[in-house]
C-alpha cells in the first residue's frame, strides 16, 4: 500500500492536468479567432506548472537530462492519469457543450487522414516546444516559454498527445484508428522532447 501511495502525486496530478488540458482544448474550439484560442490554451500549462501537477509531455524530456529508473514508472502512471483526466473532460464537454462535437470530429478526422508517420513527426515538434516551455519556466522562473511555445505548437498544427485524447473523446472517435494515432503522437512527443533536452545538454559539455 505504501508503494502504491508513492504514485499518488503522479496519478492524481495527472488526472488534474488532463482536466486542465481539456479546459484549454474547450476554449480553443469555442472561440472564432484561432490565434486568441491558441493563446488562451496556454492557461492549461500555466496552471499545471504553477500548481506543480503532472503532465507527461512536460516531464518526459527531463529523462534525457537525468535518467532514473523510477521515473519511468512515474511517467507511465502520470500518463494514465492524463488519459483519464483528458478523456473524462472530453466526454463531459461532449455532454455539456454538444455544439463543439462537430468541430472536434472535423479536427480528429483531419488528424487521422495525416497518417501515423506524420502524426509522429508533428508530435516530435510539439514535444520540443513542450520541453522548452517547461525548461524555461523551471530554469528562469519565467512564463514566457509557456505563453509563446503553446500558441506556436497549436498554430503550427503540431500534435499534443494529451490534448488529442481530449479532442477524440469529445468527438466520440476513440476507436482502433485512434489508438494507433495516439500511440504515434505519444512516441513523437517523447522523442522530440528528449532530443531537444539531449541536444541542450550537449551544449553544456566541453
Amino acid at each position: 500500500m505504501k508503494k502504491l501511495k508513492s504514485f499518488f502525486p503522479e496519478f492524481f496530478g495527472g488526472i488534474a492536468s488532463g482536466l486542465l488540458i481539456a479546459i484549454g482544448g474547450t476554449v480553443l474550439l469555442s472561440v472564432e479567432n484561432r490565434v486568441v484560442g491558441a493563446i488562451m490554451f496556454s492557461v492549461a500549462l500555466l496552471s499545471i506548472c504553477m500548481l506543480d501537477l503532472f503532465l507527461y509531455t512536460g516531464k518526459i524530456g527531463f529523462l534525457a537530462e537525468v535518467f532514473e529508473k523510477k521515473m519511468i514508472s512515474k511517467l507511465a502512471v502520470g500518463l494514465l492519469g492524463n488519459f483519464i483526466g483528458a478523456s473524462f473532460g472530453g466526454y463531459a464537454v461532449r455532454f455539456a457543450r454538444p455544439m463543439l462535437i462537430e468541430k472536434a470530429q472535423a479536427a480528429c478526422t483531419a488528424r487521422l487522414d495525416n497518417g501515423i508517420l506524420r502524426a509522429f513527426v508533428l508530435g516530435c515538434f510539439c514535444g520540443m516546444l513542450m520541453y522548452a516551455a517547461v525548461k524555461i519556466y523551471r530554469a528562469k522562473g519565467s512564463v514566457a516559454g509557456i505563453v509563446f511555445c503553446i500558441p506556436v505548437f497549436i498554430l503550427s498544427g503540431f500534435e499534443h498527445s494529451i490534448a488529442d485524447m481530449f479532442y477524440f473523446a469529445l468527438a466520440g472517435m476513440m476507436d482502433f484508428a485512434y489508438l494507433g494515432f495516439i500511440i504515434a503522437v505519444i512516441f513523437g512527443n517523447s522523442v522530440g522532447s528528449m532530443l531537444l533536452a539531449w541536444l541542450r545538454r550537449m551544449t553544456e559539455t566541453h
